[in-house]
């Protein structure tokens, strides 16, 4: 009071109030592709790991508003290339073989199964991504056959679109709006590199070569488990003790 009376005080400072209230999560839990969602279960879901580094509340890894580029990818020199498309790999082959650490060039990677109807639905608009940015890499490939690179990049669901540079994951791709046009603002947003204004989802799209058709497959991992099991059920019950003894022939050793 003294100090206020004689003008010599200082003022105090506000107090800062910090909200002890945790912020939404970027994207919701995976559902199966039968259901309402918008991904299909790739895993038994985990946390998601993400590849980049948190972002401001309001700047996001998506398409709302022109944004500085956050990777610099050296665009690839495209003279004499006449066909732009996407490579899907095999189960032979492994992704760090198309990803050059050294290098400063971009990948955009799909993460995809032939049974899931979200990833169908996608198939047309990422074929017809390497047009639309000829200076780009594109690759695809199932998470069905690659389950390590699955667990290793985080995919607990599909589809799962990351942007490489060089072989270090940068960006995912998280809006459950999976067409040509969000695709672009995103590597446009991610690469500052514009995208072709004259390419547009063509009937060849819809035909490959991402299949845009769900397709039944054997799974035969899954298939030897079981008759694995079953028989491994099987030998168990016929040598317990309680059960010889009903087969003929076993009941003198039984009784030995």
């Amino acid at each position: 009071m003294a100090d206020a009376m004689l003008g010599s005080g200082a003022l105090a400072e506000q107090p800062v109030l910090l909200s002890a209230v945790p912020g939404e999560p970027s994207g919701g839990p995976a559902v199966p592709c039968d259901g309402a969602g918008d991904a299909c279960p790739a895993a038994r879901e985990q946390p998601l790991l993400e590849a980049v580094l948190p972002a401001p509340a309001e700047e996001q890894n998506g398409t709302d508003g022109a944004k500085a580029p956050k990777v610099n990818c050296d665009e690839r020199n495209t003279t004499g290339v006449e066909r732009f498309t996407l490579q899907i790999l095999n189960v032979s082959q492994d992704l760090m073989e198309f990803l050059n650490p050294n290098s400063s060039d971009c990948t955009l990677v799909l993460f995809y199964t032939p049974w899931c109807r979200f990833s169908a639905s996608l198939a047309p608009h990422f074929n017809s991504l390497p047009r639309a940015f000829p200076t780009l890499h594109f690759l695809a490939l199932d998470a069905s056959q690659h389950s390590s690179l699955s667990t290793r990049f985080g995919t607990v669901a599909v589809p799962n679109i990351l942007l490489f540079q060089g072989a270090k994951p940068m960006a995912r791709f998280n809006h459950t709006d999976r067409t040509l046009e969000t695709l672009k603002d995103f590597i446009f947003n991610q690469t500052g590199i514009e995208a072709r204004s004259d390419v547009a989802v063509t009937e060849e799209d819809w035909e490959g070569p991402l299949p845009s058709v769900l397709t039944k497959g054997i799974d035969w991992l899954l298939l030897f488990s079981v008759l694995f099991l079953a028989g491994f059920v099987m030998y168990a019950t016929i040598r317990t003790d309680s059960i010889r003894w009903l087969i003929p022939g076993q009941e003198h050793e039984h009784q030995e």
